[in-house]
């Protein structure tokens, strides 16, 4: 019989489906409907939905109030802490991943690229975990492709002084062969993280005995 993972503030599921690939049974929680999740799937507050029964737990607390491009910070929640203190009092294993700008509220987080996959996308990801992993490092080469913004675009993605970083996807089926992921829109392509990160992550936790599944 798999493992269970409890993936909380789950979105269109690319991390769930990492997981799947390691091997385990993944159920999915978000306040929103996810109609493309691939998993089972309930609607519910991840912050109080039941905890017991799952053998391991993933959570992505929204990242607006860290990231780079929310223009008003203050507006949004930082539920970092709350949520691993959380996963603490149940007392498995979890991750916590987000974006790079929550550095400050993670505990010795590992940074994972696509990149390090063979994923034509750099986007950095963060991982705050119970286990000793140690991250692949990054493989940047040639201009990467850009998944983001609220509609297709296909001008060129630069950094302030005029560096190309690479260009924005021109089609939906180039962003989701980037991503590695082939049952999102576009919307929800900009928001998820390849499941080569997760999977990574996963196989992992697969490889430690049971009763060492224990917070740090």
């Amino acid at each position: 019989m798999k493992p269970r993972l409890l993936d909380l503030f789950c979105g269109a599921g690319g991390a769930a489906m990492g997981y799947a690939r390691a091997g385990f049974t993944v159920v999915g929680v978000d306040h929103k409907p996810q109609s493309h999740y691939p998993f089972e799937f309930h609607q519910a507050d991840a912050m109080t939905y039941p905890l017991d029964g799952f053998d391991a737990i993933h959570a992505s607390p929204p990242c607006p109030a860290y990231s780079t491009i929310t223009a008003d910070k203050g507006r949004h929640p930082k539920l970092i802490a709350p949520t691993r203190q959380r996963l603490r009092e149940w007392g498995g294993p979890y991750v916590i991943e987000n974006v790079e700008g929550a550095k400050r509220d993670m505990l010795s987080p590992i940074m994972l690229c696509g990149s390090s996959f063979g994923l034509p996308i750099r986007r950095h990801r963060l991982f705050e975990t119970t286990l000793f992993v140690m991250a692949p490092p990054c493989a940047h080469d040639g201009a990467p492709i850009g998944i983001y913004g609220e509609h297709l675009d296909t001008r060129q993605w630069v950094r302030p002084g005029g560096t190309s970083r690479g260009v924005r996807a021109t089609s939906l089926g180039q962003a989701r062969t980037a991503m590695d992921i082939d049952w999102m829109t576009w919307s929800e392509l900009t928001d998820a993280i390849p499941p080569a990160y997760t999977a990574f992550i996963g196989s992992q936790l697969l490889q430690q005995p049971a009763g060492s599944w224990a917070p740090a």
